[in-house]
């Protein structure tokens, strides 16, 4: 499966279901461009998954909705929840192992820790 190029317009339709990951990257940088084959050649072995890249120059607003302050910076989500997020390069094991957790969680508890922490969050504010 080809990596999806994610905007800022398609990302919550995009996350919304099942296991996605979405690599920020830009052209000017060096382990982005280390990274980008492996995340390509994953994405080709797992077809149950979204591969997404998002273009830190082309999306700012993208980038700045996740404080991606670091490229790479992966951000991987099931169900619409993000459930884990982590800057640099990855080598193709780690990725792979990252995919396998993701698939191994229990997103009952997960979700509820979830809305847990979003209660949490709207009391402060």
């Amino acid at each position: 499966m080809a990596t999806l190029t994610m905007t800022n317009a398609i990302h919550d339709e995009t996350v919304k279901d099942g296991i996605v990951l979405i690599d920020f990257w830009a052209e000017w940088c060096g382990p982005c461009r280390q990274f980008g084959p492996i995340f390509e050649r994953v994405s080709e072995k797992h077809q149950d998954a979204v591969f997404a890249k998002v273009d830190t120059e082309a999306e700012p607003e993208l980038a700045g909705r996740y404080g991606v302050t670091s490229i790479p910076t992966l951000i991987v989500y099931r169900d619409g929840i993000p459930v884990f997020g982590q800057p640099g390069a990855l080598p193709e094991q780690a990725l792979e192992n990252v995919l396998e957790q993701v698939r191994g969680l229990d997103m009952d508890a997960v979700r509820k820790e979830y809305a847990e922490q979003v209660e949490a969050h709207a009391q402060k504010a």
